[in-house]
């Protein structure tokens, strides 16, 4: 058995140890989220599927080519992989994005007064604090509306 004096001292250092670790989880983190900017292709022929009868929505994030002398049709969509990112606020946040895709793809983070250009076959970096929490949209200007995604910020703890 522990004596009164021991026991006490005890779960002193457990509140302080257990009040250090919730600091350290509070404190900001800093990180790296690695993407890449492409486009997601496929066809097919016409005997195989039929060419579809209705559009796609307007902009240039969509591209559907009608089938060739062959009958081979195409789809196309850009999109930011992964599309949505979740930190908490007050990280540190570093986007590594590679252009796989397209020649360029100017970008924007609602909320956070961030742009960036990603182009093809070179990795663009973009640093920023994530001080506000909520739902960010993040977006190409020229490949709307597939190549959209949500940066979720939650609240720091």
């Amino acid at each position: 058995m522990f004596k009164s004096s021991t026991t006490a001292t005890l779960l002193s250092l457990g509140v302080a140890l257990s009040a250090a670790a919730s600091a350290d989880l509070a404190q900001a983190a800093k990180r790296t989220i690695t993407m890449v900017a492409v486009e997601a292709k496929g066809g097919t022929t016409v005997d195989k599927e039929p060419f579809p009868t209705a559009g796609l929505p307007e902009g240039k994030g969509y591209e559907l080519e009608a089938p060739n002398a062959e009958g081979r049709w195409e789809v196309s969509a850009y999109r930011w992989e992964p599309n949505q990112i979740i930190v908490n606020q007050g990280d540190e946040v570093t986007l590594e994005i590679l252009g796989v895709n397209g020649a360029e793809h100017p970008g924007v983070i609602d909320g956070y007064d961030v742009s960036f250009t990603v182009k093809r076959g070179q990795l663009t970096t973009v640093t920023f604090t994530a001080g506000k929490t909520g739902v960010f949209e993040f977006r190409c200007g020229t490949h709307q509306p597939s190549m959209v995604g949500e940066l979720i910020v939650l609240a720091g703890g």
